[in-house]
């Protein structure tokens, strides 16, 4: 039988009250000693359980000393732990807390509360953890990125918070993984080249509209509860893909690549800026309505190993061994026995066909409005995306699959929709194939090619667009044609991952020896 822990036992004075203290690995309990039994070995799990008080390790947030006899102060010191020798842990525990950080606040997205959000309910918590901060309210797109890339000395930081939506966060990702490779001498341009994982972690603050990572990484986006996952030292690792043209970087992706409807969407909601969220509402019905298809050619590498299907409805959750045991199977070398994806063309599939939509999921892109997501059983950290290829169908049928969304149903589960688990993923529309990869009989004669030429030099006319635009995480790709490539585990956040079970969820069990 595996040895438990050792349990602390102590008695301390809460206002000149006598109370008998508990402490281990897992929890700290106290009970006033004129109520509790006298015990040993594993009657103190029962003296403890009759009506004490407990709080799970992992939420304390600070501990400070305090003269019983004094008015309460806000003195908390953080204190260093001896690091050796090894008895000195013996009664102590230590945990990977942030202690100074730096705070970028958008003013302006989501609903405008960005910086009320953070002086109420944020900066009162981190202060009584001790935790000092850096504070820059942006002052314009990309202000924060360009910040980060540039002018912040990272290296007097435990970590960077955005306060705002997935916009935001995006800015702080862009700006810290660009600086990253810069420092290490990674070209961001090249897609063999391997990106170096980001030392800093990333805490987001939800102050946005949908607040998409909030909901996949925590499981709420509630600021305080965020808050908490920072002051703790949570840890949870994050996939990021680039995004490239031939050999220009174009962004990096954290949640959804969409071409089709959703890049459709994207394109029209932002003439309609002035009309605020209820845009997307209305672009959605009329991209709907609209009912546009687009020809071309998709190629992916399929994953491999440990990495499950978009099917298994295994949903990612704090501790998930799918993620877990993904850093080291997936980082690919370059030696002559182990070729980068790149080269391995063997393996790669093409499909080439006509689309509705095109949609790559790093996450569930879980929401309010879509509590399953876009696909269920993505993961956040096992180096792969979702590749959701949805055909040209009736329009009947295209809304039945969107409705799916917002339900338990398989959203996959129809003959026009396929997914895929993938490690990288090309793209090619039609219009960009060489004369040798079209298909003629598809083509009609010259006068029809003729005249699809002049529509898309010409887009008064109202016949269907030969190209969409990629909706990336909320932003519009200024190329049709693209590669992808998945980089495992390239960030880290302050979150632990969306829990199946409260941490408060008995306890006491973890009090026995």
């Amino acid at each position: 039988m595996e040895k438990q822990p050792r349990l602390l036992c102590s008695e301390l004075s809460v206002q000149r009250r006598p109370y008998e203290v508990i402490l281990n690995c897992a929890i700290l309990a106290w009970k006033e000693t004129q109520t509790a039994k006298k015990h040993t070995g594993r009657a103190v799990c029962g003296a403890v359980k009759a009506g004490s008080h407990c709080v799970p390790m992992c939420e304390i947030i600070a501990v400070q000393e305090k003269d019983d006899e004094s008015p309460s102060k806000n003195t908390g010191k953080w204190q260093k732990v001896p690091q050796s020798p090894v008895d000195s842990f013996q009664h102590a525990f230590t945990a990977n807390r942030p202690k100074h950080l730096l705070v970028y606040i958008n003013p302006y997205g989501g609903k405008q509360r960005g910086k009320q959000i953070y002086d109420h309910k944020v900066a009162p918590i981190f202060s009584q953890a001790s935790i000092s901060t850096d504070v820059i309210v942006t002052e314009h797109a990309n202000h924060a990125r360009d910040h980060l890339k540039t002018e912040a000395d990272l290296k007097k930081y435990d970590g960077v918070v955005c306060v705002g939506g997935d916009g935001m966060f995006s800015e702080i990702v862009h700006g810290l993984v660009s600086r990253t490779q810069r420092d290490e001498g990674v070209d961001e341009n090249s897609m063999k080249d391997t990106l170096v994982p980001c030392r800093l972690r990333i805490g987001i603050i939800p102050a946005g509209s949908t607040d998409c990572i909030c909901y996949a990484t925590v499981g709420s986006n509630d600021p305080v509860t965020s808050a908490l996952h920072i002051i703790v030292g949570d840890s949870q690792s994050m996939d990021v893909c680039s995004v490239h043209n031939e050999d220009t970087f174009l962004r990096y992706s954290l949640s959804l690549l969409g071409y089709g409807f959703y890049g459709d969407v994207l394109t029209d909601s932002e003439r309609k800026r002035w009309m605020g969220p209820a845009r997307y509402d209305i672009s959605g019905v009329k991209t709907f309505l609209s009912h546009r298809y687009y020809e071309g050619t998709v190629s992916f590498l399929p994953a491999e190993g440990n990495s499950g299907t978009p099917r298994d409805n295994f949903q990612c959750r704090s501790g998930c061994n799918i993620c877990r045991g993904s850093s080291s199977d997936n980082l690919v070398g370059k030696d002559e026995n182990n070729l980068p994806d790149a080269e391995r063309q063997d393996e790669w599939t093409a499909i080439r066909g006509k689309f509705l939509a095109i949609n790559a999921a790093s996450m569930s892109c879980a929401c309010p409005r879509s509590p399953k997501g876009l696909s269920p059983a993505a993961h956040l950290a096992d180096g792969t995306t979702d590749l959701i290829l949805v055909r040209k169908c009736s329009r009947l049928d295209f809304l039945r699959h969107l409705l799916r969304h917002t339900n338990k149903d398989d959203q996959f589960d129809h003959s026009f929709v396929e997914v895929y688990r993938v490690r990288q993923f090309h793209f090619t529309p039609r219009y960009q194939e060489c004369d040798s990869e079209v298909d003629l009989r598809e083509s009609g004669v010259g006068s029809k090619r003729f005249l699809s030429q002049i529509c898309r030099e010409h887009r008064a006319c109202g016949c269907v667009q030969a190209q969409s635009n990629w909706n990336c995480d909320g932003e519009i790709l200024p190329h049709s044609a693209i590669q992808v490539r998945v980089h495992c585990q390239l960030i880290m956040l302050f979150a632990r991952g969306i829990e199946e079970h409260s941490v408060f969820e008995d306890p006491y069990a973890l009090c026995a020896i």
